[in-house]
């Protein structure tokens, strides 16, 4: 993870902040909106190449600035099973906490290529849905679709560790999940 956080998160974190730079002065300020906002304002950049870069890297920092709040050690937050409202959530939309972790699992490890697996509330419908995305897409780019949870299955996520064993890094993967942050999320979401 060492590698992950300090040799990809960073890449996207310093292109996107150049991406951001060429935007500042533009009509609407662009460069001004939140990250989430500026994903979901793709079509206002009107050249090509910075509107990719932007969806690019600002995807790929997104995804990752959560991604590392996702994740806490065993013992200290990481594991175990969600409560509350989040319990309440995962068993409302699919019947049991085993029943999302085999469909947001099977997101993961279907997705073609690089991209992520994701747990989203959704404003539209008041439910919690399980999506995958390719690349650093989000759902957050859609307005109304808010990240809860997130898997990076790009093989740069696990490859140093898993090899091309992308199942078991999945199923590894429950053992940290922090599901405070979650909650967080949630919360956030329900009141935006």
């Amino acid at each position: 993870m060492k590698v992950h956080h300090g040799g990809h998160h960073q890449a996207y974190t310093d292109k996107l902040n150049g991406g951001i730079d060429t935007l500042k002065g533009s009509q609407p300020d662009l460069a001004a909106l939140p990250i989430d906002r500026l994903l979901q304002s793709l079509d206002a950049i009107a050249d090509p190449k910075l509107r990719g870069l932007i969806r690019n890297h600002g995807g790929g920092f997104l995804n990752h600035a959560h991604f590392w709040k996702w994740m806490a050690p065993a013992g200290a937050g990481g594991g175990g099973a969600p409560t509350g409202e989040v319990a309440s959530a995962i068993e409302g939309a699919f019947g049991s906490l085993d029943k999302f972790k085999e469909e947001f699992s099977n997101a993961a490890a279907t997705v073609f290529g690089s991209g992520w697996a994701w747990l989203i509330f959704n404003s539209a419908t008041g439910k919690v849905e399980v999506a995958a995305t390719s690349n650093q897409d989000s759902p957050a780019m859609t307005p109304g679709k808010h990240l809860l949870l997130g898997l990076d299955v790009w093989e740069h996520a696990y490859y140093l560790k898993y090899q091309n064993k992308r199942a078991a890094y999945i199923a590894a993967w429950w053992n940290v999940v922090n599901w405070s942050y979650v909650a967080e999320l949630l919360a956030a979401a329900k009141t935006a």
